[in-house]
């Protein structure tokens, strides 16, 4: 039997909780994110700030991990995997064939954030944005045993997926996730080549400043490749027409087919944060960016506070997808509902329920936008202090849970 560590903890609002866990947090940022070695010391988790090392000073044992920005879930999830147990990433036979990737790229064998990961030493999962969708996939990966072949008879050969794992995740905390996909992604990449455009502004930019990590894809720029022929290659690759990108997964299609099989389990702790910085047009009943939201996004709060999408099982979204952060429409963010087979059990917590586990606790909505939770764009020093008193809060509800 083991024995848990208990640490007494007082907390602001003069309640005590026990520390049962010591439990590591593992942080997977979101879509365009990046790693701890990146951008010249700006934080994806944090900005100016740096959110890992807050959780450290507070007496938690944190990781970030650094995964493909515009990669799949099912991608991420795998790279996120060997990041932290370590290993040569193999992304599965059927998955590479079916979508032509490299299955094991050379340059993704990493030596572990935390070799001794297992059903003896779970962890906490944190996500941002994307992060979150790649948090329930790594989920469903670890417990299920994956085949090699469409007719199910050959299972993979590779250490995640050759079979299940359990119990090797405690919680798993979701900020701003697009759990039901985001209309943003339906607007934009039905106006103009997003991710294309995306791609070929960021190939401008230094490998040592930021990496898009697609080995996978053959993405790699060749010693002295002209841009434009790095472009032009990027461009025409066949990914870009397949359900093997993120773009897909944030879709509210994409999105559905990921709530039809990453499904809660009665092990796990759910927790969701959600955002938003829009208010409604007293004029009109669409939902218009507040003034503290950030300039760069309140294109996509205006586009997204008037805008319907439909399924392409014909039902559509309503008024009540108007509200957003500039990014993802804050009824997403909650937790996942579309899934074919019904919603997810959703329970608010108000700082009296228990927690409850293989359901989404959810934890509020705060008024700021999808940038300023992570520090960056139009925040303030009083966004900076609630972010901070949030993670800490948090953080001491892990370390509080019971023992897996």
């Amino acid at each position: 039997m083991r024995m848990g560590i208990f640490i007494l903890i007082y907390i602001s609002t003069n309640t005590f909780i026990f520390s049962q866990n010591q439990y590591p947090i593992v942080l997977i940022h979101g879509f365009m994110g990046w790693g701890t070695d990146e951008m010249g010391g700006y934080k994806y988790w944090g900005g100016e700030h740096d959110f890992e090392e807050y959780l450290e000073s507070m007496g938690n044992e944190v990781y970030t991990v650094s995964i493909g920005p515009i990669s799949s879930n099912w991608d991420r999830a795998i790279e996120a995997y060997y990041q932290i147990k370590g290993g040569q990433v193999d992304y599965g036979k059927n998955h590479s064939n079916k979508y032509k990737i490299i299955q094991k790229p050379k340059n993704k064998n990493w030596d572990g954030l935390y070799p001794k990961w297992d059903s003896n030493n779970p962890i906490h999962i944190i996500g941002h944005s994307l992060g979150g969708q790649t948090a329930r996939m790594l989920q469903f990966l670890l417990e299920n045993q994956i085949y090699a072949d469409s007719s199910n008879m050959t299972v993979e050969k590779s250490e995640l997926l050759g079979e299940k794992r359990l119990k090797w995740i405690r919680s798993i905390t979701t900020i701003s996730t697009p759990h039901n996909g985001t209309t943003l992604s339906n607007i934009v990449t039905n106006t103009l080549p997003f991710m294309e455009e995306l791609m070929g502004i960021a190939a401008i930019i230094d490998n040592r400043v930021y990496s898009f990590d697609l080995e996978q894809w053959g993405f790699n720029r060749m010693k002295n490749e002209p841009w434009k022929t790095y472009f032009d290659r990027l461009k025409n690759h066949p990914a870009w027409e397949t359900k093997n990108f993120c773009a897909w997964d944030v879709s509210i299609d994409g999105a559905r087919e990921l709530n039809t099989y990453l499904k809660a389990n009665n092990d796990i702790y759910y927790f969701s944060y959600a955002t938003s910085n829009t208010i409604i047009d007293n004029n009109k009943s669409y939902h218009k960016p507040n003034n503290s939201m950030s300039i760069i996004l309140r294109p996509n709060a205006y586009m997204m506070g008037k805008t319907t999408q439909c399924w392409s099982e014909g039902d559509c979204t309503d008024s009540s997808w108007y509200e957003n952060d500039g990014i993802v429409n804050t009824i997403s963010q909650i937790g996942p509902t579309t899934g074919k087979n019904g919603a997810e059990t959703i329970i608010k917590y108000n700082n009296q329920n228990d927690f409850v586990t293989g359901v989404w606790n959810y934890m509020g909505t705060y008024i700021m936008d999808h940038k300023a939770f992570m520090g960056h764009g139009n925040y303030s020093k009083e966004i900076i202090e609630i972010v901070y008193k949030i993670l800490d809060d948090h953080s001491k509800r892990l370390n509080a849970l019971p023992l897996l």
